[in-house]
């Protein structure tokens, strides 16, 4: 049994979280996030999380897509994008040089190219904003953990189960909470670790533990909506540990939602972005 204490995040908890949104705010009033995201045959995932930090509430999209050689991933890519402002990049300092994001996310739909190693490696360290790393990132990341240690801005890792076990060694026991704030603490960053009743740990010994999301959002796609969100609740400048906590427990109401709508086995990643107007209009009711 954990010695830690873990507490629960509700709807009241993710309101008194949520930073003011003045009247008369502009795009940049809002934050602006820049994702480095998408490779050969995972243009979906980069498509996905830039809709989910649009529908986050964050003023500004970009989309930074690997694009070597005769590669068309971007093009795919860029179809399938209105809100955010997609480009191409082929060196680290196409994304560095793009604009200076209040927040930024590495990885999701990545790859685990050499070219894809290298960005990620040379940009990571570049970045002074809060920074998530998923997915493909976070592949990258376990075997550069110096690069983690070494970061002096926020960062937030999201695994799975699977991305843990390539982080440390081994799959999660059964004090999850345990674990998480041990990685948390020892690396200086906050750890989501992913699952039924996700568990969000802060460098200092915070724990949260998610109260929402059901089995029909266990599909590939949905933690890149979960990325794209958080992302965008950064940039619009919560504190990291609260916005990831809040991140995952909107994400997993959207899914509720999703799920009283089409069912846990019909309803798709898409619709969990879908969803999201709706838990904002509820966390915008008066307490």
């Amino acid at each position: 049994m954990s010695e830690h204490t873990v507490c629960d995040v509700t709807d009241a908890l993710v309101k008194s979280w949520l930073p003011p949104r003045p009247a008369e705010g502009h795009k940049g009033t809002f934050g602006k996030v820049n994702l480095l995201s998408g490779s050969v045959g995972y243009t979906g995932a980069p498509v996905l999380a830039s809709r989910a930090a649009a529908r986050g509430g964050c003023g500004l999209v970009f989309l930074g897509v690997p694009a070597f050689g005769e590669d068309t991933t971007y093009r795919i890519v860029a179809g399938g994008c209105v809100e955010a402002m997609p480009y191409p990049i082929r060196s680290a300092a196409d994304f560095l040089g793009k604009t200076t994001p209040d927040a930024a996310l590495i990885g999701p739909g990545l790859g685990q190219s050499p070219e894809a190693e290298a960005l990620v490696l040379e940009v990571l360290p570049q970045l002074r904003c809060p920074v998530v790393v998923d997915a493909d990132g976070i592949n990258i990341l376990s075997r550069h953990i110096s690069v983690l240690d070494g970061r002096d801005a926020p960062t937030v890792l999201t695994p799975h189960d699977g991305e843990f076990r390539r982080l440390t060694g081994c799959f999660p026991g059964p004090d999850r909470a345990a674990e998480a704030a041990a990685f948390a603490q020892a690396h200086g960053c906050v750890l989501v670790l992913k699952g039924h009743r996700t568990l969000t740990a802060a460098p200092d010994g915070a724990l949260y533990r998610n109260t929402t999301g059901n089995d029909g959002m266990a599909k590939g796609g949905s933690g890149d909506v979960l990325a794209g969100l958080l992302t965008s609740l950064l940039a619009q400048g919560m504190e990291s540990a609260k916005a990831a906590a809040a991140a995952v427990w909107i994400h997993g109401r959207a899914g509720d939602l999703a799920a009283e709508r089409f069912g846990h086995r019909g309803m798709t990643p898409s619709d969990l972005i879908e969803a999201l107007p709706a838990v904002w209009r509820e966390l915008e009711e008066p307490v």
